[in-house]
């Protein structure tokens, strides 16, 4: 067999539909995984009578691909690439070029970047996203390192990635660790409209006894409008119509409520910490998923603290898409968009990625998790304005926030009479209320720092800085 094109490492889900899309799209593939019979089992079953030849080992994967080589590895993050890469190297040459697929920390990838093209070869860190469906059918590829590496990958990418109305959903991202960043804010973003999604869930079930039937009939509205309309209210929808076929009750009510995480939020909200970005609302929606795995705690506390009964308010009727719990979730997911926007606004600066924000938002806009037609908006407003400080303050934004914030406030103070938890709903209200306050009670702090520890204090009607003997 001739040698091929294209070769990948990792035969899991998100790989092997990986090398299946790019096969089907023109591409000869070799395969290589750990374990043989993994391979085998492949050769013969999914990846049977196609352009796609295994391998043995390394050295034999090395050598069934054409110069330049081009390798996606689509293994564990961490320390399981390293490995990889420390193994393959001695059968690499000048020019070959090594794509790390999984989500691993841009931090690791600025250095494996840098390690690799000191041996001449090239090294993209490139993030997937849209799950093993959209891995075989299109998904989002957001690719970072050096410009010629991408140059040697663009047309394969551009081929497998989703395919929008204003093209592709892949594009050069910037050098080093950017692309990894830019899907770890994209998983940011995930984790914060999923919250939401359950929030808005919780509500109606519980304050309003919905059955999930009634409940999805209220999603698909919202699927239905432009500020909604997305792949993760789609699916909401379709998990709130599903029945336990073994007794016809709403399945989603059978499973269990400890939400799983891989890290990629926890990274989100690390970073903006240390580069001083607020994403508040991300951050409730990591919070939510350590506080679901303390079960055994919450279900022994439930018989100890005692709180409010669960009583009825004003969620909005059913037939109208339930207006204010509406506001609510629509304000929630632009918070969620916009915190993760700003993050990577900053990030570009303090690392010199100079990101290309419209055309993020248009990547986005097809194959990944959190694709919405909310995203044409984004990308609109960061074309008229690529320095935009705050997605909220673009005039299309304003208008969202000024008309839906009183039910979103409506919503909040609701849920906390009711006693029931709504942390991202909670959170954006008070990121919204602190962005458009000219004046915070930060000034206070700052009187408190300088007493203890004479840490000045800069005033309001003079220029300097200033200390007070506060404890005379």
């Amino acid at each position: 067999m001739s040698k091929s094109h294209f070769g990948l490492i990792g035969l899991g889900v998100m790989g092997e539909n990986l090398v299946l899309n790019a096969e089907r799209n023109g591409f000869s593939s070799v395969v290589y995984n750990r374990t043989y019979a993994k391979t085998e089992e492949f050769l013969k079953g999914r990846g049977a009578g196609k352009n796609i030849q295994g391998a043995t080992d390394l050295k034999d994967f090395v050598d069934k691909l054409e110069h330049p080589r081009r390798i996606l590895m689509m293994v564990k993050a961490g320390a399981a690439v390293d490995a990889v890469i420390d193994q393959i190297s001695p059968y690499l040459e000048e020019g070959d070029l090594l794509i790390d697929g999984g989500n691993s920390d841009y931090q690791d990838t600025e250095r494996r970047v840098q390690q690799l093209e000191s041996k001449s070869f090239g090294f993209i860190g490139m993030g997937v996203s849209g799950g093993a469906k959209g891995a075989l059918e299109g998904p989002s590829m957001m690719p970072g390192g050096t410009k010629s590496s991408y140059d040697a990958i663009e047309s394969l990418v551009s081929t497998m990635a989703a395919q929008v109305e204003d093209g592709p959903c892949v594009t050069y991202i910037g050098p080093g660790g950017s692309g990894h960043l830019v899907k770890t804010v994209h998983n940011g973003i995930e984790y914060g409209i999923e919250q939401i999604l359950a929030e808005a869930y919780d509500l109606m079930k519980r304050v309003k006894g919905m059955t999930g039937v009634e409940m999805a009939d209220v999603l698909g509205q919202w699927n239905a409008t432009e500020e909604l309309s997305s792949y993760l209210v789609e699916i909401t929808e379709v998990c709130l119509r599903t029945k336990d076929p073994e007794d016809g009750a709403d399945l989603v009510e059978k499973i269990m409520d400890q939400a799983g995480q891989k890290g990629t939020g926890l990274w989100t909200v690390v970073t903006a910490l240390q580069m001083g970005a607020s994403v508040p609302t991300i951050y409730a929606s990591l919070n939510g998923r350590v506080m679901s795995s303390m079960k055994q705690q919450r279900v022994h506390a439930e018989s100890i603290l005692n709180g409010p009964p669960v009583k009825d308010f004003d969620l909005g009727r059913p037939d109208d898409a339930m207006a204010p719990l509406m506001d609510a979730v629509v304000l929630s997911c632009v918070a969620s968009y916009a915190q993760g926007m700003e993050l990577l606004r900053i990030a570009s600066n303090d690392l010199d990625y100079s990101l290309n924000m419209p055309a993020i938002a248009q990547i986005w806009k097809g194959g990944c998790i959190i694709r919405s037609r909310l995203l044409k908006r984004i990308q609109d407003a960061f074309k008229i304005n690529p320095q935009l400080e705050n997605l909220m303050i673009d005039p299309w934004f304003a208008d969202q926030v000024n008309r839906r914030l009183p039910g979103l406030a409506k919503v909040v103070s609701g849920a906390a009479e009711a006693g029931v938890p709504v942390p991202c709903f909670s959170s954006t209200l008070d990121y919204i209320n602190s962005y458009r306050t000219a004046r915070l009670p930060q000034n206070l702090v700052q009187a408190m720092r300088d007493c203890f520890g004479s840490h000045t204090y800069k005033r309001v009607d003079k220029e300097g800085s200033f200390h007070t003997e506060w404890l005379d």
